[in-house]
């Protein structure tokens, strides 16, 4: 069980870093360790120290509770962050492709945006103008 956490908080660094633009030599430099650490964090391989988790917390922008969202009260965690194909209960947001197209979509305009967005409800057949 306690891997199960130590690979929760992994991911969630993975996710945060991903979505900043980081590379994982990136975050080891904020916050004083090798990228191989980093790696280890982020696979649940290592367990991160109270102090490693503020210092990564404070690089990636995110107040310390978020490396625990998704976590039940059993402290496994939830349906919402399972390991497998997305929609078998995977966690979109685990997805490179989703964190990338996350990110090209905020660099875009807002006129860009609202446009592009349209665009991918009418696709799904569920366009509701702005």
């Amino acid at each position: 069980m306690i891997g199960d956490i130590d690979q929760h908080l992994g991911n969630r660094v993975r996710r945060r870093r991903r979505l900043l633009g980081l590379t994982q030599h990136q975050l080891a430099e904020m916050v004083g360790v090798r990228f191989q650490q980093v790696q280890k964090y982020e696979c649940g391989a290592n367990r991160m120290s109270a102090a490693r988790m503020w210092h990564l917390a404070k690089a990636l922008e995110v107040p310390v509770a978020y490396f625990y969202d998704g976590l039940s009260d059993g402290a496994e965690p939830s349906s919402s962050v399972a390991y497998g194909p997305v929609g078998e209960g995977r966690d979109m947001f685990a997805q490179k492709e989703t964190l990338d197209l996350i990110k090209a979509y905020y660099d875009l305009g807002e006129r860009p945006r609202r446009r592009l967005l349209d665009l991918a409800k009418s696709l799904n057949g569920d366009l509701e103008p702005l």
